[in-house]
Parts: C-alpha cells; sequence; structure tokens
C-alpha cells in the first residue's frame, strides 16, 4: 500500500527525528499506529461502558427509581455547605 502525506505531516515527522525522538520515518508512524489502536480501543471501552450505564438508568426510570432535578441539587448542595463547614 503507498501512502501519500501532505507536506505538513512529512515536515511532522522529519521534526521528530531532527528531535532525536525517533531514528527513522518507520518509527515515527509506528508509534502513531499504536497509540491510535489504543485511543480507539479506549474509546471503545468507553462507549460500553456508558451504553451499560444508560440501560441501567433506562430500567430505573421503568421501575420508578427516579429522583427530581430539584431534589438532586438541594443534596448536592448541601454536601458542599457540610464539606465547607468542616473544613473552617
Amino acid at each position: 500500500m503507498a501512502i501519500v502525506l501532505k507536506p505538513e505531516q512529512e515536515q511532522f515527522i522529519q521534526s521528530q527525528i531532527d528531535a532525536g525522538q525517533f531514528s527513522n520515518a518507520e518509527q515515527v508512524i509506528d508509534t502513531a499506529f499504536r497509540l491510535l489502536e489504543q485511543h480507539s480501543a479506549e474509546y471503545t471501552q468507553w462507549v460500553n461502558a456508558v451504553r451499560e450505564k444508560v440501560i441501567i438508568a433506562r430500567d430505573e426510570v421503568a421501575r420508578g427509581e427516579v429522583l427530581d432535578g430539584e431534589t438532586v441539587v438541594t443534596d448536592i448542595l448541601e454536601r458542599f455547605r457540610q464539606a465547607k463547614a468542616a473544613k473552617a
């Protein structure tokens, strides 16, 4: 497979080599692909975790296990007040 790089990509690769970070362009590209693979795997894990949380939340709502927004905000503000009072 032949890949054509944009001039700014070639410049970046060369700057990494010139800075002593890598010995050649292959090392730069190999590292870039490893990082892309890692990012992709982490993103997939995040998406799956969010999906699980959404399913759990949907089921809780279906069972009537919900709090109204005002109650939640009031509870959070009270916790902040208590934490601030404990520090004083």
